[in-house]
């Protein structure tokens, strides 16, 4: 494992172990004056299936996510953080995550064991798991 990253991603969906993986990508990134992004997900194929519907969700789920992702920016960088910088995506999440790294030069990838998105792991597999096995960089999984 590499002792001095540069660049640390960290994914974000607001569960607790996000939070938790958000503290520990912190902790990392101010002790290794690296560079930190947050990036967010918002996961079309949770949203409502009627145009309608699907629109107005993305909406509200896009509003929560750069809300929060604001917080997080203002306590990385009151916790030492030099430079971060939050993406919110939408689309499939592990193939977000994997992408963004692997088009960043990221060279290590935070993210929680599991996530908010309990039924759609039960039927597509895993966001951590599929992270693991295909991204570029190191991945640390906290629990």
């Amino acid at each position: 494992m590499n002792d001095a990253y540069n660049r640390i991603l960290v994914a974000f969906d607001g569960s607790r172990l996000a939070e938790k993986a958000f503290d520990e990508a912190v902790r990392i990134a101010s002790s290794n004056q690296a560079s930190l992004t947050l990036i967010a997900i918002v996961n079309d194929a949770e949203l409502a299936t009627s145009a309608f519907s699907f629109s107005k969700l993305f909406a509200q789920e896009k509003e929560r996510a750069e809300t929060e992702m604001l917080k997080k920016i203002q306590a990385a960088t009151e916790a030492g953080v030099g430079e971060v910088q939050a993406f919110v995506e939408v689309g499939n999440p592990k193939q977000i995550i994997v992408k963004y790294a692997a088009d960043n030069a990221v060279d290590l990838l935070v993210i929680g064991a599991t996530g908010k998105g309990a039924i759609t792991q039960s039927l597509v597999g895993s966001t951590t798991a599929y992270v693991v096995n295909h991204a570029p960089c190191n991945v640390l999984v906290v629990r």
